[in-house]
């Protein structure tokens, strides 16, 4: 057996033993994400559930559960391919919501974050991928290569969630792009009663978190409205959830800001929580 396919046996392996690790998950109590805006202090860092005595989360032994792997990809952006919008709030961003599921979780968390391209073998490793501005400057250039290994990852169980991308021009691009894995499945409107957003919080749907210097919470373009969109399997399994206007990702990022509001990071932080108790569980 090749390497590759042991590696790709692993993640399903991988992915059960989470299942199992999350029957025993309950949310905790819903605390204001402000406890987290404070938890740069060692008090606070102290009091993540499912830690040792005197152990903090900085400490995370490098074998928890989960591990935050964001998506890099190339773009045109600024006049050539390469470094571009993959990289948006990196590392903070990760880093906080990390710290975020450590707090308001049992699940075990590695404490740095990972960056992979598509066509790294080692995605399947991993049940989570992270990706966002997939629509600026005309979407990601995905390869042939990176194609296959996406569409192979998530009809074997892996979960791609999608953040930060604004009004019709930039959903055309990244729609453009997610055709060419998966040129026949139906992108669907998630509805706001669905499972997904009340599997551990109940966001009451799906939620517009503003970018930083947005406090009056405005649409970015030319959609005044925010939704999620989900790709699903054969078996019915989200294997890809789009979040359309709205952004998580400064949500986490800017949790320490003090002109950030509190409310908005609070949603960014329930409704990540809401899409990785659900991968891990489907």
């Amino acid at each position: 057996m090749s390497q590759s396919m042991k590696k790709k046996q692993g993640s399903v392996s991988l992915v059960v033993f989470l299942w199992l690790l999350s029957a025993w998950l309950m949310p905790l109590q819903a605390q204001p994400i402000r406890a987290l805006q404070q938890g740069n202090d060692s008090t606070s860092r102290q009091s993540a559930p499912g830690l040792a005595a005197g152990q903090t989360v900085d400490e995370v032994d490098l074998a928890g559960e989960f591990a935050f792997v964001r998506v890099q990809y190339d773009s045109y952006f600024r006049g050539g391919f390469g470094y571009g919008p993959w990289s948006v709030d990196f590392p903070d961003a990760d880093r906080n919501f990390l710290r975020g599921v450590a707090r308001l979780s049992h699940v075990r968390v590695m404490p740095e974050p990972i960056v992979l391209r598509l066509d790294d073998d080692q995605i399947f490793e991993y049940p989570f991928l992270y990706a966002l501005e997939v629509g600026r400057n005309g979407g990601p250039f995905f390869t042939p290569p990176e194609i296959n290994n996406l569409r192979e990852y998530l009809l074997r169980g892996g979960f791609l969630l999608i953040d930060d991308f604004w009004g019709t021009r930039e959903w055309e691009a990244f729609e453009n792009s997610i055709r060419m894995v998966f040129p026949d499945r139906e992108l669907e409107r998630l509805a706001p009663d669905h499972e997904i957003f009340r599997i551990y919080y109940d966001t009451q749907g799906p939620q517009m978190i503003p970018a930083l210097g947005n406090p009056d919470n405005m649409a970015e373009r030319d959609v005044d409205t925010t939704a999620v969109f989900a790709i699903r399997d054969d078996d019915g399994r989200i294997m890809v959830l789009i979040n359309w206007n709205t952004d998580m990702g400064d949500g986490w990022e800017h949790t320490y800001h003090p002109r950030y509001p509190t409310r908005y990071a609070n949603l960014s932080y329930q409704m990540g929580l809401n899409y990785l108790i659900y991968s891990l569980t489907h």
